[in-house]
């Protein structure tokens, strides 16, 4: 009895431990304080920065999304054969096992809920894809769904040394996509339906990860996700589009008077395009008649981090870039 009231109490105390994302591999350096580059590769010939997430290649004007993990494990000819694991219990939502469809390779999306939040977690340059995972198999947060790999379709080839599993941490912006790309992208393939990576807004894993840890059961993801810094501010004509009823913790709904209905909404994105603050505006607090309107831009966040390029500067006036419209067309589709 006392053997078991002993693993009864330690089963208690994990449970309580429990962490809502997990590190997807058993690479855990990132929670070693100047183990960095024992955990990130970076990208060709540049410094392990590079394989963080944010405006790191380019000089800050190119975009990744993800955090690439190193391997840990290798066959005899050198191929990495760590084992990727789900950061969070959930559901397959999309499997890619045609490696020349996608810079990603062969790659993995699962969905989640965490919090409250629709969070999709993505796990790419697979070797392999566990054959008995499809779309809508459920997953436990550690179960192993694939092995690390190097698979892409670049020009230039993920080398034995850099092999690493690219990790992704996303929002989904709107279950219309292959509608909007089948209207927007004329005569261009989208091999991936709704899953095409355009579609996915994503957010910092490495901060997720680590405030998780410092924070403990403290720690809300919905709380997280809503503390953003802003780079700009659009008023939108429209008031049905599928971010409202998917991502409603955004949504600022006694923000209007009494009695009154929304004609649009005022929305506060960050640099990586992620919607999260949605405020509802009546007829009477919208000015002007353009369906979309650039309201503000925080020049210092877009000095900080360029590499989205949804706004620009022309002369004394900011505007949304071509890739900033689509992003506002797409969201609101």
């Amino acid at each position: 009895m006392v053997i078991r009231a002993a693993a009864l109490l330690a089963l208690t105390c994990w449970v309580a431990r429990a962490e809502s994302f997990a590190l997807p591999t058993a690479n855990d350096a990132l929670y070693q304080p100047g183990a960095e580059e024992k955990f990130f590769v970076g990208t060709v010939g540049k410094p392990w920065m590079s394989g963080r997430y944010g405006c790191v290649r380019t000089e800050g004007w190119q975009m990744h999304e993800g955090l690439d993990i190193r391997c840990l494990q290798r066959d005899r000819r050198g191929e990495p054969i760590d084992p990727v694991k789900a950061t969070a219990d959930g559901t397959v939502a999309y499997i890619n096992k045609r490696p020349s469809l996608s810079n990603y390779g062969n790659y993995l999306i699962l969905k989640h809920v965490i919090d409250g939040v629709e969070v999709y977690s993505l796990y790419a340059h697979l070797s392999q894809i566990h054959t008995d995972l499809k779309v809508g198999s459920a997953v436990k947060q550690g179960e192993e769904i694939a092995l690390m790999g190097r698979t892409s379709n670049t020009a230039q080839a993920i080398s034995k040394d850099r092999a690493h599993v690219h990790f992704e941490l996303n929002f989904l912006l709107n279950d219309r996509f292959a509608a909007w790309y089948r209207k927007h992208r004329v005569g261009q393939r989208n091999d991936h339906g709704d899953w095409n990576g355009q579609n996915l807004i994503a957010i910092d894993p490495q901060q997720v990860l680590l405030s998780e840890r410092s924070q403990g059961k403290a720690f809300n993801f919905a709380a997280f996700a809503k503390q953003q810094t802003e780079l700009f501010r659009v008023m939108v004509r429209d008031t049905e589009f599928p971010w409202l009823k998917r991502y409603p913790m955004f949504v600022k709904s006694d923000a209007l008077p009494q009695g009154e209905e929304a004609a649009g909404y005022e929305i506060a994105l960050n640099f990586a395009g992620l919607p999260y603050e949605l405020v509802p505006r009546t007829a009477a607090q919208i000015k002007g008649k353009a369906a979309v309107q650039l309201l503000s831009v925080n020049a210092a966040e877009y000095s900080r981090n360029p590499c989205r390029k949804l706004v620009t500067k022309r002369g004394a006036r900011w505007e949304l870039t071509t890739t900033g419209g689509d992003l506002i067309s797409l969201l609101t589709f």
